[in-house]
C-alpha cells in the first residue's frame, strides 16, 4: 500500500506539497479548516467584485521558476498572467515622482541612478550577490540542513560562484550601505525599508544582505512579478485540480486541534469538523504541516526531550511578528489615475519605523482581469500593524480602531485616487484579528519570520521538525518571497520525504 500523508492547512505550500505527493503516488489527504482553499493567497468576492486576502502578486512563472516547474511535473497549465512592469511605483514622503522599479534592468539601472545618485556601487554589489545566490538556490540546497542527506544537498550546491558570498554572508544591507558610504543617505534607507519590509519583515538595518540580494532583484526580467488573471485564487485550484487528478484528498471545514507524538514521532492528530463540533482521530505515516511555526508549538502534544525543548525555547524567543490591517474597496474605473500601475507603495512620516501605520502597499485590479465588473476597479491596501493591539479588546474599542484605520487609510488613499461618495461602491476592512479567525494563523501575523541573519540560511526554520516524521511548509520555513517562497519549501519537503523511504 502507498504510505499515507496528511497535511495540515490548504495554503499554497500545503497545497503543492500534498499535489506532488499524490503525484508521486502516496495517499495525501489535505485538512483545511477554512470554506476555501489558498490560505492567505485566496479570495473572497462582494458585490462582483473579487478581492485577493492578503497575497496579490505572484513571483516563479517564468521558464525555471519555481511554480512553473512544479505545474510542469503536476502536468497542468500555468494559470494566465501579465508580468508587472513597474512591478512597484514607491512614493516617499511628501513627494509626487514615484521611484518606478522597472522589469527591465537596464531600465531600472538608469531609473535608480537617477533617483539616487552615487549609489550604483551599492546596486552592482547586490546584483552580483543575487547571481551568486540565485545559482545557488537553483541547485536546490536544503537550508538549513538537518541530517547527512541534507548537507549533501547543501554541499553539492555549491560552487565557486558562491564563494562571493562568503565574506557578506554575516552582513545587513545596513552594513552594506556603510561600507559604501552611504548609510547617511536617508532617501535611500526609505526607499530600502520600504521595499525590505514587504519581504523580510525587516529593515535595512535588520535585513541579512543575501537574502536582501533577492528579494530586491526578481522582479527584474529574466526572473519578474506577475499579475494573475481572475484573482489570486486561480493558483489554488489549479493545485486542487492537480491534486484530485493523482488521487488526493481536499476536506475543507476540518481543523487539527492536537498534534500528537510517541517515541519521537507524530502518531495520530485529533481532527474536528468545523460545523458539527464532532472529533475524529486520523494516523498516517507522514505529517506535514502548513502552519505557522507559532501555530505548530500550540498543536503539538510531544513527549518530554532534549531536542524538542530547544526546539519550544527557540520559537518562543523569536522577535515578534508583523500583522496586517488591509483596507478592501471596490470603485468606479474613474477613481483610477490614468497610468496607474497595478502595485504602488506609498510612505507617510519620516524617521519613522515602517510597522507603525505609516505606509500601505497598493495593488489595483486592471481592467478585463476578473476582479471586477466592466467600468469597476478594485483597491486593495495595506499596512503593518502590531498584532498584540488587535487581541484583548472590548467590542467597543475594536469597531473604533479598525474604524479609526479605515477612516485613516481611505485618507490617505484619496491623495492620489479620485476616492468620492460616487466612486466609492464597497469597501471592507481587515485586522489581525480577522486573518486569525479566517486564517488560523496565530495572532493573525503574515510573512514569516524575520529575516535577520540569525534567522536567515543556515540558521533559519528547518523544514524539518524534531519529530521524524513531521514537516513544516510555508512562510516560516522560507519567508518573504509569497506564494513562490512557500512552494520551494514544499518542494524541499516532497524530496525529503521520497528520499526517507
Amino acid at each position: 500500500m502507498p504510505h499515507s500523508i496528511i497535511v495540515i492547512g490548504a495554503g499554497i505550500g500545503g497545497l503543492t506539497a500534498g499535489a506532488l505527493l499524490a503525484r508521486r503516488g502516496y495517499d495525501v489527504t489535505i485538512y483545511e479548516q477554512a470554506r476555501v482553499p489558498g490560505g492567505c493567497a485566496s479570495t473572497f468576492k462582494r458585490q462582483g467584485f473579487s478581492f485577493d486576502v492578503g497575497a496579490t502578486q505572484v513571483a516563479g512563472l517564468e521558464p525555471g521558476g519555481v511554480h512553473q516547474r512544479v505545474f510542469a511535473e503536476l502536468g497542468i497549465n500555468l494559470p494566465t498572467a501579465t508580468p508587472c512592469d513597474p512591478a512597484c511605483a514607491v512614493f516617499l514622503p511628501h513627494e509626487t515622482e514615484p521611484i518606478q522599479v522597472w522589469r527591465d534592468s537596464k531600465r531600472w539601472q538608469l531609473e535608480r541612478q537617477r533617483q539616487f545618485p552615487g549609489s550604483e556601487p551599492f546596486w552592482q554589489l547586490m546584483a552580483e550577490l543575487f547571481r551568486a545566490s540565485w545559482n545557488f538556490q537553483g541547485r536546490e540546497p536544503v537550508l538549513p540542513p538537518r541530517n547527512i542527506w541534507d548537507f549533501w544537498q547543501l554541499i553539492s550546491a555549491l560552487r565557486l560562484d558562491t564563494l562571493i558570498t562568503v565574506p557578506f554572508a554575516l552582513m545587513t544591507v545596513g552594513d552594506a550601505l556603510r561600507l559604501y558610504g552611504l548609510g547617511n543617505d536617508q532617501r535611500l534607507k526609505s526607499f530600502l525599508d520600504l521595499q525590505l519590509k514587504l519581504y523580510s519583515q525587516v529593515n535595512a538595518d535588520e535585513t541579512a544582505l543575501l537574502y536582501a540580494a533577492t528579494v530586491l532583484a526578481v522582479s527584474q526580467a529574466p526572473q519578474g512579478l506577475y499579475h494573475l488573471h481572475g484573482s489570486m485564487q486561480v493558483l489554488s485550484n489549479c493545485l486542487v485540480e492537480a491534486l484530485e487528478k493523482y488521487g488526493g484528498k481536499l476536506k475543507l471545514g476540518y481543523s487539527i486541534e492536537n498534534i500528537h507524538s510517541q517515541n519521537n514521532r507524530v502518531e495520530q492528530v485529533t481532527i474536528r469538523h468545523q460545523k458539527t463540533r464532532e472529533t475524529s482521530i486520523e494516523t498516517a505515516d507522514h505529517f506535514v504541516a502548513n502552519v505557522t511555526i507559532q501555530n505548530l508549538i500550540k498543536l503539538l502534544d510531544p513527549p518530554p526531550s532534549l531536542f524538542w525543548g530547544l526546539y519550544r525555547n527557540r520559537v518562543d524567543k523569536l522577535p515578534r511578528s508583523s500583522g496586517a490591517f488591509v483596507v478592501y474597496l471596490g470603485v468606479d474605473r474613474q477613481a483610477i489615475p490614468d497610468g496607474c500601475p497595478p502595485h504602488l507603495q506609498f510612505l507617510y512620516e519620516n524617521n519613522q519605523p515602517i510597522s507603525e501605520n505609516n505606509s500601505l502597499f497598493i495593488s489595483v485590479s486592471e481592467p478585463g482581469d476578473g476582479r471586477a465588473p466592466k467600468g469597476k476597479a478594485t483597491i486593495i491596501a495595506s499596512s503593518f500593524t502590531d498584532p498584540q493591539i488587535w487581541f484583548h479588546q472590548a467590542p467597543e474599542a475594536y469597531q473604533a480602531l479598525k474604524q479609526k484605520y479605515t477612516s485613516d487609510a481611505i485618507a490617505r488613499l484619496s491623495s492620489y485616487f479620485h476616492l468620492t461618495s460616487d466612486t466609492l461602491i464597497y469597501q471592507e476592512a481587515a485586522t489581525p484579528y480577522t486573518f486569525a479567525r479566517f486564517t488560523a494563523r496565530d495572532k493573525g501575523i503574515v510573512g514569516g519570520i524575520g529575516q535577520r541573519v540569525s534567522t536567515f540560511g543556515p540558521f533559519g526554520i528547518a523544514t524539518r521538525t524534531p519529530l521524524k516524521n513531521l514537516w513544516l511548509v510555508g512562510d516560516s520555513t522560507h519567508p518573504g518571497e509569497g506564494t513562490a517562497g512557500v512552494s520551494y519549501s514544499a518542494l524541499t519537503v516532497v524530496r525529503q520525504i521520497s528520499i526517507s523511504q
